[in-house]
């Protein structure tokens, strides 16, 4: 008989690791295993054949998946005088085939290298799970096979829907095989994708971080911990209309919470980045890997249409209220906008997808100094930049004194001067004092 080859394998007689090599053709090229031969050829015959024929099969059923036994044919040959079992085994169409003890990891997942069996690399299981499962990736098998779920549970049970094993087929968490998909596992307590978060200190990546974090776990748990992050940092400023007082977030919550929920329901998860949000003085940046869907321009998204990357992850949320309808999100944070400065806030390119939320409070403070800058000097503003100019500098009650007014004048008065730039601010508390802006 010929030797071993990257189709043949002999085994002298059957024992466990033979599951291994059916493994490795199915995964391969398919192959056929020779049980009773000696590796150099000699054959060398098995005692009780209906006995290991048995054994192999019920091997392949019970510890492989997915189902292998559909491309396996296991039968008695008489070669040479001697009875031998022959395992022919075809390239399965739902690779990779596994060892449903182990998952889909190396240590699992077999392939043939040569006249060996050895254990597949990580891109290698990638390359088979793209090829039969097509461009989906939620529904594809997860390398990852033991998952926990608290997280999802909690939340399922806070909105009064079951979450069970009847739930998590037909969600798509569990696939046909009985694996688990990629969707269980961003879902899962094991997530392997996170979100960024930086703060800025100015408005360019060039300045000082403020602050850094970054949130893993179950999607939900990372979009809690993403928005109480954000909602921290989204400070409230107060104006008064006669007696009313009016306060204004930076950033509106319901823009936020869209801005966020897109980035995490849409991004494409093939990617192993990070979702990232950038915190500067004036705006916030959300920026999720992949583009728009084949054929979805643009405007169609500022319309409402919505072709969803991820449609069972979509639906998730959609079930559990996260979600109101497909196709309002852009729609939201544009009616949150409503009456303010709201320009092109989407930015799209082959690969990512970017939403810039401006803070709001920050664009009435720009539009007020720029109008202080460029309105004309009042009387009064002129003399209190005299009288500080002749000393040097002055305190607010200095000024209020030497000018006969009201403490709340001088210091509206003192305030609108330093915005509009001809006045500088020094030092904190009763001890601030005024002096006049130095010449660059």
């Amino acid at each position: 008989m010929t030797g071993e080859s990257l189709t043949v394998e002999y085994k002298r007689e059957y024992f466990d690791e033979i599951k291994k090599t059916i493994i490795a053709f199915a995964n391969t090229d398919g192959g056929e295993l020779l049980i009773g031969v000696d590796d150099d050829g000699t054959v060398l015959g098995v005692d009780d054949p209906d006995d290991v024929m048995l054994k192999v099969t019920n091997s392949a059923r019970d510890t492989i998946k997915p189902d292998v036994t559909m491309f396996m044919r296991v039968e008695t040959r008489v070669i040479q005088g001697k009875k031998v079992v022959a395992a022919s085994v075809q390239r399965g169409t739902a690779c990779p085939y596994y060892l449903s003890a182990k998952g889909v990891r190396p240590e699992g997942v077999y392939v043939r290298q040569g006249a060996s069996t050895v254990p597949a690399t990580e891109s290698a299981i990638l390359k088979m799970i793209l090829e039969t499962s097509g461009d989906s990736f939620e529904d594809a098998r997860s390398l990852i096979q033991t998952l926990t779920f608290h997280s999802v549970q909690k939340t399922f049970a806070e909105e009064k829907v079951a979450f069970g094993e009847t739930q998590k087929r037909t969600l798509g968490l569990i696939g046909e095989d009985g694996a688990y998909t990629n969707l269980g596992l961003l879902l899962s307590d094991q997530c392997q994708h996170t979100i960024k978060l930086a703060v800025f200190q100015g408005s360019t990546k060039n300045t000082l971080f403020k602050d850094r974090a970054e949130f893993s776990g179950s999607l939900f748990d990372q979009l809690d911990d993403a928005y109480v992050t954000i909602d921290r940092y989204n400070a409230t400023c107060a104006e008064f209309k006669g007696l009313k007082r009016i306060d204004t977030r930076d950033y509106p919550p319901e823009a936020v919470r869209e801005a966020l929920l897109n980035a995490v329901v849409h991004r494409d998860y093939s990617y192993s980045g990070s979702t990232l949000i950038s915190i500067y003085d004036d705006r916030i940046e959300f920026l999720s890997l992949g583009g728009l869907a084949k054929g979805i321009a643009k405007s169609d998204v500022m319309m409402g249409v919505s072709v969803p990357r991820n449609k069972k992850l979509a639906n998730v949320f959609y079930r559990l209220h996260l979600i109101e309808a497909f196709g309002t999100g852009m729609l939201k944070i544009k009616e949150n906008y409503d009456g303010r400065p709201l320009q092109d806030f989407i930015e799209i390119s082959d690969n990512a997808f970017k939403i810039t939320l401006p803070n709001v409070n920050a664009q009435r403070q720009n539009s007020e100094t720029e109008r202080l800058q460029t309105r004309p000097f009042q009387p009064l503003e002129q003399q209190i930049m005299d009288y500080i100019k002749a000393r040097n500098s002055a305190t607010r009650a200095e000024v209020q004194k030497a000018l006969g007014l009201s403490q709340s004048a001088a210091g509206r008065k003192l305030k609108e001067l330093v915005v509009s730039g001809m006045l500088m601010r020094n030092g904190e508390g009763r001890s601030t004092a005024y002096s006049m802006k130095k010449e660059s």
